[in-house]
């Protein structure tokens, strides 16, 4: 008979997850608890840093799921040494191992990219010493454990119209078959992706309804990866609970390759799609290997809407080949395309992210700065000081119109006359709202000096 280590006390922990309750704490919880370990969870969105649980902890553990996560992961690990410094500290997730020098430079002593929740086990029972950095095994996953976590209801919602619904949120697949250059997602899974079992994704679903979800997100990088898996999770769900609806990510690419897809996304309650457009400029889109042009935007936008779906397009608005005319040119098409709704305003003032481990650093038409350790990323300027002085306004303008509660339409205003200097020459009223998130995926929790940036 195999005997089982000692049961341990993990600490797991999420600095910040898009207002959502996090996968990344839930999914590891079910593995360490199925081998007796005691674990506590904190998601410090939500509440704080529990430090008595952390004073006694043998192993504290921090998900790194992107960016912004992972500066501010850095003071609550600076703290978790302090409160505990016996204790075995691991960090997981995308930006776990592309960060591994200035982690295992705070004291941590493991670090897991990737598949994440069996290295994670295996080191905290002891069956292994050490792991890899990035882990891209095949897993059959465990039901997530979210019993210890808020409750959903304190997180982020959906507004559709009048009402306000309870949302959950799940993972289908992991990693990308893309090599977009730069996106987190390539440096960890160079190309592969990863399916979390059917059986294992309708459990988690069942059990957030059961919570109170009225709405799913499913935050797979791309829904389409695995067609095939995809349709048949959707059928089931909407089987299951026809009137639960949901929201998925698709590139443009896939929408087009895909595109008998689209009528059963309808049929089974998607609400939206949410899909990296990043620029309307071919030039910037080949540089950033996006995979498709703005004519395939277009024509994805019009296949979308012609089966009743809203496209959520996000778009990196400015980076170093972002012309002011090409910029001008982004708002023209938005206005033009109805498209002021469907797009959040900070999307019109993100400044490109590029972080360790970046594909951005192979392009020769790249020149960035030296790496700077505190914003985790590197420097880089517009050969016109112009385009970063606008971006700069364009971020305290958005951020203005947020705090104040202004509709999409009335900020997209405000983008507009600066951009242009001039006031826009069409109607900025209140429109029609569309169902979303109050919350986006791509928000990031930047301090104010910093630009706002791709996550």
């Amino acid at each position: 008979m195999r005997l089982l280590p000692p049961p341990l006390r993990v600490v797991i922990i999420s600095t910040y997850d898009l207002g959502r309750q996090p996968f990344g704490l839930a999914s590891p919880a079910a593995w360490l608890r199925a081998e007796g370990h005691e674990v506590t969870t904190a998601d410090l969105s939500r509440e704080p840093l529990p430090q008595d649980a952390v004073r006694v902890a043998d192993w504290i553990a921090f998900h790194l799921p992107m960016h912004t996560a992972t500066r501010m992961a850095i003071p609550q690990i600076e703290a978790a040494r302090r409160l505990n410094p016996s204790a075995c500290i691991c960090c997981y997730g995308l930006y776990a191992p592309v960060n591994e020098e200035m982690l295992r430079g705070l004291g941590v002593t493991h670090v897991i990219g990737g598949e994440f929740e069996r290295a994670l086990a295996d080191v905290i029972s002891g069956r292994a010493a050490s792991v890899l950095p990035v882990i891209l095994d095949r897993l059959q996953f465990r039901t997530p454990d979210r019993t210890t976590l808020p409750v959903l209801r304190e997180y982020a919602g959906l507004v559709d119209g009048a009402e306000r619904k309870v949302v959950g949120y799940t993972e289908a697949s992991r990693g990308c078959k893309h090599l977009c250059r730069h996106c987190p997602i390539v440096p960890v899974y160079e190309g592969r992706f990863r399916v979390v079992q059917r059986d294992v994704v309708m459990a988690d679903i069942r059990q957030q309804v059961a919570a109170g979800a009225q709405h799913i997100t499913f935050g797979d990088p791309d829904f389409l990866n695995g067609p095939g898996h995809a349709l048949a999770i959707v059928d089931a769900f909407h089987a299951e609970f026809p009137g639960v609806t949901y929201d998925v990510t698709i590139k443009i690419e896939h929408l087009l390759r895909h595109r008998e897809v689209l009528p059963v996304l309808a049929r089974t309650g998607c609400l939206f799609i949410t899909s990296a457009v990043e620029s309307l400029d071919d030039a910037v889109l080949a540089l950033l290997a996006k995979g498709h042009t703005r004519a395939d935007f277009v024509e994805a936008l019009a296949l979308t809407r012609a089966h009743g779906l809203t496209m959520v397009p996000t778009f990196v608005a400015f980076t170093p080949w972002t012309t002011r005319e090409a910029y001008l040119d982004l708002l023209r098409a938005i206005r033009d395309l109805d498209l002021i709704e469907s797009v959040p305003p900070i999307q019109l003032a993100i400044r490109l992210l590029i972080p360790a481990g970046s594909k951005l650093l192979e392009l020769e038409e790249l020149h960035a700065g030296a790496f700077d350790p505190a914003a985790l990323s590197y420097r880089w300027q517009h050969p016109d000081p112009e385009m970063d002085r606008m971006c700069s306004d364009l971020q305290k303008l958005v951020g203005m119109g947020d705090r104040l509660g202004a509709s999409r339409p009335r900020i997209f205003g405000t983008i507009w006359e600066r951009a242009f200097g001039e006031p826009a020459d069409f109607e900025t009223g209140t429109g029609a709202s569309l169902p979303r998130l109050t919350e986006a995926w791509y928000c990031c929790a930047e301090p104010e000096e910093d630009p706002f940036t791709v996550v």
